[in-house]
């Protein structure tokens, strides 16, 4: 594997951090978005949840870079990442204006779905103050610099919510680059976000532009087509997400146009059901590829994060310095585990992690 050069822990104040838009998600439980009459309340965001997973199940040093706005439901958000445990010390805190014209928390609504009942998700962001962030906003020489960061990771997410969140994606990147920082980029293309401002044309333009600072590319197989312009071919719909093969040539493409990737992992999902998925994972580096096992019919309690705490135990395992089929079994044992939770982010330990990489059972622990 051509290793990721890390800097050394002793020169760095965080392991990792994240650029991205932390949003309130409110859960209807077993209920309808359209039809509850209450909703639990947790913390969630695509790049988010990658450097709390990285904090809350394996020790590591994390912090998010975000931007919320100061009134109770910011402070809520607050709250909530107090219990997160990453640090909150490059959060841009925004004035309020009084009702939220200017800016907001932004909102996501997801109900998990059950059976042959497709998980729901409606996002209401616009306007967040995350997604008004704009270039030179953020001291990323301070952050880089002089605190010092290991690897820095942010997605497809952030860079679709304003015109103005590429620029500081790019911007932050190219910061990190200079100072020596690892850069992972989930694609995690959501078609909501890009529908209204140029659809798939935009996130690719966009995304294309972010590509060549990227070292660890992470993303599915719509992710890849939709963000990158790589297809993939000669699977009906029913199969296309299962068949390692057919990723391993998009892979071995998207490499070729864009040889900066060091490694490039995606996860493998077949929903059988809302609550019942097939769950696999590919890893290619060094030249070659790594697959993780294959589940079959992993019984699933809520999706949402499940590709997340993928990213944060594949990143856990090569931060490490583990070898490449051990971190993406990491990875794929992670996403496993936190799709057994309510909530975007995981409740996992490693211990849980490394008992199921190992082969553990669901039999009850004394």
């Amino acid at each position: 594997m051509n290793k990721l050069k890390l800097r050394p822990e002793s020169e760095c104040k965080y392991d990792i951090i994240s650029l991205g838009e932390v949003m309130l998600r409110l859960d209807p439980g077993e209920n309808r978005i359209h039809t509850t009459r209450q909703f639990n309340v947790w913390e969630g965001g695509g790049e988010y949840n990658v450097a709390r997973g990285l904090k809350r199940c394996f020790g590591k040093r994390a912090a998010v870079v975000t931007a919320i706005v100061d009134n109770p439901v910011g402070r809520l958000l607050e709250d909530l990442l107090y219990q997160g445990g990453t640090g909150l010390e490059y959060i841009k805190w925004v004035p309020f204006d009084g009702i939220g014209r200017k800016t907001r928390v932004g909102l996501n609504f997801t109900e998990r779905g059950f059976g042959v009942r497709a998980a729901v998700g409606c996002n209401d962001r616009a306007g967040s103050a995350a997604s008004q962030i704009k270039k030179g906003d953020i001291d990323w020489n301070s952050i880089f610099g002089n605190d010092g960061v290991r690897w820095f990771h942010s997605g497809g997410i952030y860079a679709g919510l304003s015109e103005t969140t590429p620029e500081v994606l790019i911007e932050a990147m190219q910061a990190a680059k200079k100072y020596g920082t690892v850069v992972s980029y989930d694609l995690n293309y959501r078609a909501s976000l890009w529908k209204d401002i140029g659809g798939k044309k935009k996130a690719m333009q966009v995304n294309r532009e972010i590509a060549p600072l990227v070292d660890v590319m992470i993303g599915n197989e719509e992710d890849f087509s939709a963000s990158l312009g790589f297809e993939v071919h000669g699977l009906d719909e029913k199969c296309s997400k299962l068949d390692p093969a057919n990723f391993k040539k998009m892979i071995r493409e998207a490499v070729s146009e864009f040889p900066n990737f060091k490694a490039v992992a995606t996860t493998l999902r077949n929903a059988i059901t809302a609550t019942k998925n097939d769950w696999g994972a590919v890893l290619y580096a060094g030249g070659e590829f790594y697959d993780a096992q294959l589940r079959e019919k992993l019984e699933i309690l809520d999706r949402v994060g499940g590709g997340d705490s993928f990213a944060s135990g594949l990143i856990y395992a090569l931060m490490e310095g583990k070898d490449p089929q051990t971190a993406v079994d990491y990875g794929a044992a992670h996403g496993a585990l936190a799709m057994t939770t309510t909530g975007d982010t995981t409740t996992a330990s490693l211990k849980e992690v490394e008992r199921l990489v190992e082969g553990g059972s669901a039999r009850i622990a004394r």
